[in-house]
Formats: structure tokens, C-alpha cells, sequence
């Protein structure tokens, strides 16, 4: 970063000047031009540059900050810009050197230190721009998370949520203008919330209780996926995982999407992951996307259509996973696309598609795996071993 950069990203807090610590209040003093959102201008009435406002949506604003380009510039921001603030949406438009920044400290650990909650074991989430279950992997009951709200509103929103999924028990301290003098922390049980007249800037912090709870392991409980029958049962999903070995920041194909479980439970594996659904089916292509929206991984890419063909034009895989619609063709387009090093995991029911995994196995290497399942059933007065149709598993690294 050079000495003088021409942008500086301050992070200003709800008192305002008064907080602010002597870095950030020499660069306001020297700056040209200073630009923020109509609420963090109006907590600075004495500055003497030029002032823009910056405009909704964010991204718009982003055009307007460049072209101060050359003149010192500062940019206010919320807190720390650095942890669910604009800092990186910002700094992502710029060259190092280009710009520093001076943070203050955020709403997460204003309302951690309110609370006395330690930030190390409590999850830290921003939803003010962002859908409420993206928090549903974390809920468990004894949890506890902190997430930023779009404004007042969103509170009683978010409330009725967590009730509708079965956490209606937790507690939400509902903590508004932390750090300034229109602070206020109150709370509410959520299938309870009777608080009104909430205040923007809010943050809600959930204890959370209820459930039920996604488990931290492949192989969630089926109950969580909506589908037709169509979809990788629990316990071979848990060994598929296994297989596909997820790892951060990788991304997998799931060819065969049915309800999407396998490429759900992927991304849920980190919050890093990355992965599309290939699914002939729109009916099911409508679930499957459902299916992650309900479970926080909106992130997963649906596509209509039969594969190879829909393979044309996707960002290339770390892993890829074939649950149905298994060929000869499919195998050799696959293969052929699939980078060295990354990973092939598919599963056959039918003896042809055992056949085909069998010969490609002794080809190209990598493992077989036939997995035989039973459940126990009523027979008659007693009960007896009902055996599903065995699968064959085929694993391997290029």
C-alpha cells in the first residue's frame, strides 16, 4: 500500500465524530470529497468537502467514487468496512495502493461486548441484503448467532421465520444504533415478538432453541428434502459424500440433480463451496432450487436440461457426481471435461449401469463399492429384513 493513497475507507460508528480516533478524523479534514450513505453523512454536520451521497442501490455508487479518482477522497462506511460492511466491495474496483482503510469497531463485536458473548464461538452473519436462511445451518438449539437486518421491519419478519421452521423458542435481543445515543437493546421470544417501533441501524442476536436442526455430517435427514422419490437416500448420500470428499473453495457438477440432495449437502459442507445441478426435469429443477433456498445454500446454479449437453459452458469441476441418466457417452464426455486431479463418484442400480462401471473401473482405476442396504419391516407379528435394490459405486481421481 503506497503512503498516500487517494481513497480512505473510514468506518464511523452511531456517535458520530465523537468516537471516531484521530487517523480517521485527520483524513475528513483533509479530504476533498466525502462520500457516504444520507444516515452517516448526517452524523458528520461539519464537514468542510464536498459531500455525495451515495445512492440506491449500492452498486450505482460505485461509478460516482472512481471518477474522485485523483483527489482525496474518503468513503464512510459502517464499523469495520472489512466484516459485513463495503469494503470489499469497494476495494475489489481498485489497485493496491489505490486506497486504506481505518475501521471502528463493527456491530458484531459492538453487540458482543453488549451481550457478553464471545465472538470466537458465536456465528456472525449479514442479512441485511441477504434471505433469512442463510442462517438455517447454524440453528441448533444452544447456538447462538448475531446477524445484521435490513431495517426495523425485518425484525418481527424474522421472528415469524424462525417460528414457521421450529425455533420459535429462542430468544432475539434485538439490539438498535449500538454505540450511539439512540442505543437501545431489548428482547423477545420469537413466537412471542411483541416489540415495536424498532429503529434503524438494527442487529439481532439469536439464542437459539427449538429445532430441528441440520446435523454437521453428510447425510441430513431425507425429511429435509422435498422430492418426487427421486433422490439419493440418506445413507448412500452420507458414503457419496464421502466419496466426493468436499474440500473449500471447490466446485462440484451433480448430474442428476432429483431433489438436489447431493449438491445441497455439498455446499452446505462450507461456506466456500460451490456447485451446479443438472436436471432434465423443470418440475424438478423448481424443487431443487427450493430445496436450497429453504436450507441457506440459494448459492447452488440449476440447470434445465439433459447432460452432456448441459454441460456446454460450465466453470470446470473439482468433483462430479453422476446419481442418474448413466452412459457410455455421458462417461466419455465427462471424463474428457473433468480436470487431473479432480474427482468422478457415481452410483449404478441397473446390472447394464453396474456393467458399464465395472469396465470403466478396470480402465481407468479408482474404486468399486457395492453398497447392500435392509430395513427392518413388519412380518406379520414380527419383524423381518426388507432389502433395497443394492447400488454399485464407482470413485475415482483423473
Amino acid at each position: 500500500m503506497s503512503e498516500n493513497p487517494w481513497l480512505t475507507i473510514v468506518g464511523l460508528g452511531e456517535d458520530g465524530p465523537e468516537g471516531l480516533p484521530p487517523a480517521s478524523r485527520k483524513a475528513l479534514e483533509d479530504a476533498e470529497v466525502v462520500m457516504g450513505a444520507e444516515r452517516h453523512l448526517s452524523l458528520l454536520p461539519s464537514l468542510t468537502a464536498n459531500t455525495i451521497t451515495w445512492p440506491v442501490p449500492f452498486s450505482d455508487g460505485i461509478t460516482l467514487l472512481l471518477a474522485q479518482r485523483g483527489r482525496k477522497t474518503v468513503a464512510l462506511a459502517s464499523g469495520n468496512p472489512f466484516w459485513h460492511g463495503a469494503g470489499t466491495s469497494l476495494t475489489k474496483h481498485l489497485q493496491p495502493g489505490e486506497w486504506r482503510s481505518l475501521p471502528a469497531p463493527s456491530t458484531m463485536s459492538l453487540a458482543a461486548a453488549a451481550l457478553g458473548w464471545p465472538l470466537e464461538s458465536t456465528t456472525t452473519l449479514g442479512l441485511h441484503a441477504a434471505p433469512f436462511a442463510r442462517l438455517r445451518p447454524h440453528l441448533a438449539d444452544g447456538t447462538r448467532a448475531i446477524v445484521t437486518l435490513r431495517d426495523g421491519e425485518a425484525v418481527p419478519t424474522i421472528a415469524a421465520w424462525l417460528t414457521e421452521i421450529g425455533f420459535g423458542a429462542s430468544t432475539l435481543h434485538v439490539l438498535e444504533a449500538l454505540g450511539g445515543p439512540r442505543q437501545r437493546i431489548r428482547r423477545a421470544r420469537a413466537d412471542a415478538f411483541d416489540l415495536d417501533n424498532i429503529q434503524h441501524p438494527v442487529c439481532v442476536a439469536v439464542d437459539t432453541a427449538g429445532g430441528p436442526a441440520l446435523t454437521s455430517v453428510g447425510g441430513k435427514d431425507d425429511a429435509f428434502f422435498d422430492n418426487d422419490g427421486q433422490m439419493t437416500k440418506r445413507p448412500v448420500r452420507a458414503l457419496t459424500l464421502s466419496a466426493l470428499a468436499p474440500l473449500p473453495g471447490e466446485r462440484l457438477w451433480d448430474i442428476g440433480g432429483g431433489s438436489g440432495s447431493i449438491a445441497i449437502e455439498w455446499l452446505l459442507a462450507h461456506a466456500t463451496t460451490q456447485a451446479t445441478s443438472i436436471e432434465i426435469d423443470p418440475t424438478r429443477t423448481e424443487r431443487i432450487a427450493h430445496n436450497a433456498a429453504n436450507l441457506g445454500v440459494d448459492r447452488l446454479t440449476v440447470v434445465t436440461g439433459a447432460a452432456p449437453d448441459a454441460l456446454e459452458g460450465l466453470p470446470a469441476p473439482d468433483a462430479v457426481f453422476i446419481g442418474g441418466g448413466i452412459s457410455e457417452e455421458l462417461l466419455e464426455i465427462v471424463w474428457a471435461q473433468l480436470p487431473v486431479g479432480a474427482r468422478l463418484v457415481a452410483n449404478a442400480v441397473t446390472l447394464e449401469a453396474e456393467v458399464l462401471l465395472a469396465n470403466w473401473q478396470a480402465d481407468k482405476g479408482g474404486e468399486l463399492l457395492r453398497i447392500e442396504l435392509a430395513q427392518s419391516k413388519p412380518l406379520g407379528r414380527k419383524r423381518g429384513w426388507k432389502s433395497s435394490y443394492p447400488i454399485v459405486q464407482w470413485s475415482v481421481q483423473k
